[in-house]
């Protein structure tokens, strides 16, 4: 059996940055994309914060300019998930289904994915007024009123960043006080653009066939329903890192994101290199997840020289 010498596991912004960078060092690396290839971005309607893209682009076509980067310098594409690996020895060893692999690095960079409510209509309506990111669609939605679901210092920093947006933003959280830390809470409650309603969860987003214009609330404490107007709902309930298969080897911190040394894309096992949001729950943004890709390449690039 060849062994590459770099397989990336995972295909969002962090994967085809370290791919191209790769490629271009001669590494010749084999990307197993995952059959959800491309990531959170493939569920972005439109981004403006990328640089290089004045006018904005959608996700799905900023992922496909990457791949075509990445594919143009030589990068080989299996479009499927990895089902088992085994870093215990070197050259490491990933399977596919029945069909093995070996390489003698891997970059791990599988990403995240947002938690959500688990609700039908959640789903009907994502992109269509139904966003798991404030920093990326917070500016569509001026002069409007938004809800935010969540109760911890992420629910608190989406719905404080809606307001330089929003005309209100209303929290809603099914108990009767946060869980962010205090100095965040305090930020919330004082900030005069935004209200909370305690005691409740959404059980239903409404609208037409366009968008969203009212949630349905449900208390906690009596059962009671009654409908909320809106023109947005951001869900803030966390991120789960896509990280179950490499849990028997790769160490991970309490909320299961890849722990990488400071300031570097290694992981505790050496030749093993994470980039994206696998292993970031601070910025989550396209850009970073691309810079960390660049990290990673680069440490494998002279990784392996060493090694020779």
């Amino acid at each position: 059996m060849s062994v590459q010498d770099l397989i990336i596991i995972g295909s969002g912004p962090a994967g085809l940055t370290a791919a191209i960078y790769s490629a271009r060092a001669r590494l010749k690396p084999l990307m197993i994309e995952g059959e959800e290839a491309g990531g959170q971005l493939m569920i972005t309607t439109e981004v403006e914060n990328y640089p290089g893209f004045e006018h904005g682009i959608t996700g799905p076509e900023l992922i496909a300019v990457m791949r075509k980067q990445a594919e143009k310098f030589g990068t080989e594409f299996l479009t499927r998930n990895v089902s088992k690996v085994d870093f215990s020895s070197r050259p490491f060893k990933i399977w596919v289904g029945t069909q093995e692999f070996q390489a003698k690095a891997i970059i791990i960079s599988t990403g995240a994915k947002a938690k959500y409510l688990g609700i039908p209509s959640e789903k009907k309506y994502m992109n269509r007024g139904v966003s798991a990111c404030a920093t990326c669609d917070g500016a569509f939605f001026k002069d409007v009123v938004v809800g935010v679901v969540g109760g911890g210092d992420t629910a608190m920093e989406e719905a404080n960043f809606l307001t330089r947006f929003a005309k209100k933003v209303i929290i809603i959280h099914r108990r009767d006080q946060f869980r962010a830390s205090k100095i965040m809470a305090e930020r919330t409650l004082n900030n005069p653009k935004i209200e909370v309603v305690w005691n409740h969860e959404v059980v239903e987003v409404l609208g037409n066939e366009k968008a969203v214009n009212a949630l349905k609330l449900k208390s906690t404490v009596t059962g009671a329903e009654k409908n909320l107007e809106v023109e947005g709902l951001f869900l803030a309930i966390g991120h789960q890192p896509n990280t179950e298969v490499f849990q028997s080897f790769i160490e991970l911190d309490d909320l299961k994101y890849i722990r990488t040394k400071p300031g570097s894309a290694r992981t505790n096992i050496e030749g093993v290199f994470a980039a994206g949001d696998v292993q970031d729950h601070v910025y989550r943004q396209a850009i970073t997840a691309a810079g960390t890709g660049c990290m990673a390449a680069m440490e494998v690039e002279r990784w392996l020289e060493g090694q020779h």
